[in-house]
């Protein structure tokens, strides 16, 4: 018994070995990695695992009870043989990682088989191998591996199924009794330690893609941390060599090159002395890449290098997409195409897709901006016409009466009007200049109100430099002379304070006017609002232009009481000024 277990571990180093190549196939990973296999990967499966329990059989020992001879290698059996193998290994390992299917069909394809052997105990193994397979589905968990202990028990209780069915099925019992005292636990042991050993290769083998997979993935990551800012600027000679040097120095190849659709933008590596930058793509296989949008493996022919001794001898050749369409390429060199693994495929696959999400989300990204510089500028525009209105009715009224005081009006205007124009075409302006429009509307304001209206300033001078949007203080003087003095008659009082604080500019325009209810004032800076009094559109566009180029800590704070007048102000975070405009 000791020799026979001992002989049958050494034929379990065979079943190991043929394990390992099989971790080598590409189905076997599907398997181990899909969710579900098709058709086509399930026969493959069971044809696999079958063969691998025909293996099983035939590398097991031939065992004749009578005279208690142990033969080394099984090729043939007589009437009173039976075989000491290790083809229960094959089928428990098809139902762990396969399932039903694959587990049954394999089990039915080395039980067949072992039934066409002969011995007296041909129709009890050949039916127990089957029943392994199906008993051993039960215990199958989709993408979850056993442990090892586990499959030790599995492998070692599959066998010891097929012992007790010998014993029922096998005729003479006498015999059969006499072959499982032989082969029972040798078999019992090596079969349980077989699973366990195959079982550990595989599980070693996933264990390691997934720390390549972990590696590639967080070498994928830092190269789109590094890339990102060069690519948000998009697809051109400066953007694409700071990339191809940055993926240069990641990846395992001889050079890294990037094209548009015509020339090549970029080349570090070998060969940068005749691939160069600015120059047409010269490659036919590139082109052809450009046109089908798919991923091309150039060797030294399709390459066409025109320079003798040219050191790159094979390419990977990616296409750059962007919103559907083919903007140009990522070029792997290396030195010849057998140095090319399927993990230098699959990375060089997920990094032209990564850098095409970044060229997408540049292009999207440019769009909101400008999207964005339209509507400050549609906001801007809104404003102007409304002054315009009620300043142009102000001067008629003056033409006939005063008409030395309708020619300041119309100088105040023509200055007015030409720093609003001005402000159309810029998104910031220093607190000075907004200052020097708000002067020119209250100067001709003044006009208006002739001796009713007081203006006082509280001016912090070294704050005057700070930047702000254009026409965010006009509109909201504008709101406290329009509506907040409405029908008042005199002692109309406006205060503009401008204070430098420590991390922040705070403004404020106050005034003694009508005021307003607290429901309304809380509406104005989430949308119009729609009174007899007016729509507050002039506070919506102003409070919506803080808040989109600064953020939410910028929007205006509006303090108002019936009858006793309206705060509004607001604070602009200096270094968020200085960040946002200067840099």
């Amino acid at each position: 018994m000791l020799e026979l277990l001992i002989t049958m571990i050494e034929r379990i180093g065979i079943i190991v070995t043929l394990a390992f190549l099989l971790t080598r196939f590409r189905f076997l990973r599907n398997m181990l990695n899909q969710e579900k296999l098709d058709r086509k990967q399930q026969w493959t499966a069971i044809l696999f695992f079958g063969f691998f329990g025909i293996i099983g059989t035939y590398t097991g020992l031939s065992v004749n009870p009578e005279n208690v001879q142990i033969n080394r290698w099984m090729t043939e059996l007589t009437i009173d043989e039976a075989i000491a193998n290790s083809r229960v290994i094959g089928v428990v390992i098809a139902s762990l990682l396969g399932g039903p299917a694959v587990g049954i069909g394999a089990g039915l394809i080395a039980g067949i088989h072992r039934f066409t052997l002969g011995g007296f105990t041909a129709i009890a193994c050949g039916s127990a191998t089957i029943i392994a397979g199906i008993l051993t589905c039960l215990l199958y968990r989709r993408k979850k591996l056993v442990k090892l202990r586990t499959a030790f028990f599995i492998g070692a209780l599959a066998e010891a199924l097929q012992m007790i069915i010998i014993l029922i099925v096998a005729k003479p019992f006498d015999q059969a009794l006499a072959v499982v005292n032989i082969i029972g636990i040798p078999m019992i042991v090596a079969n349980g330690l077989g699973t366990a050993l195959v079982l550990l290769i595989i599980k070693s083998v996933v264990s390691e893609e997934d720390k390549a997979g972990a590696v590639q993935a967080q070498k994928t990551l830092r190269i789109a941390d590094k890339t990102l800012a060069h690519m948000r600027s998009g697809l051109h000679t400066v953007s694409a060599l700071e990339v191809c040097k940055i993926i240069y120095g990641e990846i395992r190849a001889s050079a890294v090159s990037m094209t548009n659709k015509t020339d090549i933008l970029a080349h570090v590596g070998l060969g940068d002395d005749h691939h160069e930058a600015e120059s047409p793509i010269k490659t036919k296989i590139t082109h052809t890449t450009i046109e089908r949008g798919e991923l091309m493996i150039a060797n030294y022919d399709s390459i066409h290098c025109q320079v003798e001794n040219c050191p790159l001898g094979a390419a990977i050749i990616a296409p750059l997409i962007q919103q559907n369409e083919v903007i140009g390429t990522l070029k792997f060199y290396f030195s010849s195409e057998s140095v090319i693994s399927s993990v230098d495929v699959e990375l060089i696959t997920g990094l032209s897709k990564m850098i095409s999400h970044q060229l997408e989300i540049a292009a999207a990204d440019k769009v909101f901006q400008l999207a964005k510089e339209a509507e400050v500028k549609a906001l801007q525009a809104q404003i102007s016409p409304h002054f315009l209105f009620n300043t142009l009715s102000t001067i008629t009224s003056l033409i006939r009466i005063n008409p030395l005081g309708a020619r300041k009006l119309l100088v105040s205007l023509s200055h007015f009007l030409r720093r609003n124009l001005a402000n159309t075409t810029e998104t910031q302006i220093t607190l000075e200049e907004e200052m020097q429009h708000v002067e020119a509307y209250l100067a001709i304001k003044e006009f208006r109100f002739s001796n009713r209206l007081t203006i006082h300033y509280e001016i912090d001078q070294s704050a005057l430099s700070q930047r702000i949007p254009p026409l965010t203080l006009q509109p909201i003087v504008e709101n406290a002379i329009i509506h907040g003095f409405k029908d008042k008659e005199k002692d109309c009082l406006l205060e503009i304070h401008i204070d430098k604080q420590e991390e922040s500019v705070v403004i404020q325009v106050i005034d003694n006017g009508k005021g307003m209810p607290g429901d309304i004032v809380e509406q104005f800076t989430q949308a119009p609002v729609h009174s007899e009094e007016g729509s507050g559109l002039a506070l919506y566009n102003v409070n919506r232009r803080l808040v989109m180029m600064f953020g939410e800590e910028t929007k205006l704070h509006i303090d108002s009481e019936p009858g006793k007048g309206t705060k509004i102000h607001f604070s602009i975070p200096i270094e968020e000024v200085i960040e946002k405009w200067t840099g």
